[in-house]
């Protein structure tokens, strides 16, 4: 059995061992993969929990019903607005670590109502090294973390998911819309509406990766760097539609994408 197999199988191991486990399911590629195997290992006594709210498309949550459907699984939708939760909407260095500590202790607590046993993430290895406020709820919780246990990178993750038939195998990474707001400035449902909007025009064009940060009125775009040159080429239409949105200027990050891209700037963050 070659490595990456034999890490899907001390994943299921895991797994087995827990028992019953509910799943924060965002319909993303990690979550969908370690939901899949979940509910393969241990059948109904994995389920499905899914926040709604104003940071998580729409698209998002639809992808997340039609997938649980599809594998008949059981799925919960929590209300889960974070803009509520205090501190939040000022956008601290901590922001992750509110979010994910308000919404796993509401998982928890269906967890327990529903005789579940333990509640799982899936986070991987490749959020070892970046800035990730949000394990650390997890670790306060004891939320499971069963990919990490398994070793598992994204790029591994894909391919498992590509030997699955999952849908999701080649997805675009997506992380909660207020990742796109800089440290220190106040998140608004308006603006993440224009967010929103703005990242679900690129995504309708045919970009892959794609995120719209959000600096004051200015809105940044990134894309892979390989489509930067067709940006360019519609960028009177998309210039057009971004100040229709409610943005005053509109860039495009030479750069291209790149995960985390506002940790960057935290050292300037008090």
């Amino acid at each position: 059995m070659d490595i990456l197999h034999q890490k899907k199988q001390r994943l299921e191991e895991y797994l087995k061992g827990l028992g019953s486990v509910a799943v924060a399911f965002s319909s993303g590629v990690d979550s969908t993969f370690l939901l899949k195997v979940a509910h393969d290992v241990l059948g109904d006594k994995a389920i499905a929990v899914t926040a709604r709210s104003c940071s998580f498309p729409q698209r998002e949550l639809n992808e997340a019903k039609a997938f649980c459907a599809a594998e008949g699984i059981e799925q919960v939708i929590v209300e889960s607005e974070e803009l509520s939760i205090d501190g939040f909407a000022q956008n601290p260095k901590n922001r992750c670590y509110l979010c994910k500590h308000e919404l796993f202790t509401k998982i928890k607590g269906i967890a327990q109502s529903k005789g579940i046993a333990y509640v799982a993430e899936g986070s991987n290895t490749d959020d070892n090294g970046d800035y990730r406020p949000g394990l650390i709820a997890v670790a306060e919780l004891g939320v499971k973390s069963p990919l990490r246990e398994a070793e598992l990178s994204k790029e591994e993750i894909r391919q498992l998911s590509k030997e699955l038939c999952l849908p999701t195998w080649d997805k675009q990474s997506f992380a909660c819309l207020s990742s796109r707001f800089v440290y220190g400035e106040t998140i608004t449902e308006e603006k993440l509406g224009m967010v929103d909007k703005a990242e679900q025009r690129l995504l309708d064009l045919g970009f892959h990766q794609v995120r719209v940060r959000i600096h004051g009125n200015i809105a940044r775009i990134e894309v892979l760097p390989d489509e930067l040159p067709k940006v360019v080429q519609i960028a009177e239409e998309l210039d057009k539609y971004f100040k229709e949105l409610g943005f005053f200027y509109v860039t495009l990050d030479l750069g291209g994408y790149k995960m985390g891209s506002m940790n960057k700037m935290l050292d300037n963050v008090v």
